[in-house]
């Protein structure tokens, strides 16, 4: 037992850090749980999403409204290489279902794990219409910078327009 899982510990330690799995369907199992019922890593089954979100310049805000969470996205490269906008997502465990209207078709599923957030390597061909030149939604992967809803709801695009405003 104690070679199992030290191989196990050995094969986790070498593993790449980039690799995005795909949403998990089932409940946490084996070192994963145990490290969640021990309280080392958060069960993001019972977190929640409210907050902003950050990394480098990409930006998403979450913030609870009356029907469901609102959701502002902002990747912004520079030299008018951007996305922004806002549209809801509602929540199923890890899994986040978030559409924006803005751009009808732009709907997809996300991962939420405890403090990360993490977008498809692919989102429909819709979400292209919220991008400037090469910005894309696709990938996205922000961690958490705050769980305050006052904060994340001053989230700004580039121009000056609030995404998480709650209207």
């Amino acid at each position: 037992m104690k070679r199992a899982l030290a191989a196990m510990l050995l094969l986790a330690a070498c593993s790449k850090g980039d690799v995005i799995p795909g949403p998990r369907a089932t409940p946490a199992t084996g070192l994963e749980a145990a490290a969640i019922e021990a309280g080392v890593i958060p069960d993001p089954a019972s977190v929640d999403i409210t907050g902003l979100y950050a990394h480098d310049t990409d930006r998403v805000c979450i913030v609870p409204s009356a029907k469901a969470y609102r959701i502002g996205v902002l990747v912004d490269y520079g030299d008018n290489v951007t996305c922004a906008s806002s549209g809801t997502v509602t929540r199923s465990g890890e899994t986040l279902d978030v559409d924006i209207p803005a751009a009808p078709g732009c709907s997809f599923e996300a991962r939420f794990e405890g403090d990360r957030l993490v977008f498809p390597a692919q989102v429909p061909e819709a979400c292209a219409r919220l991008c400037q030149r090469r910005a894309s939604l696709a990938a996205l992967k922000v961690e958490r910078l705050s769980e305050s809803a006052s904060e994340a709801s001053t989230l700004r695009d580039g121009k000056g327009q609030l995404l998480c405003d709650g209207s």
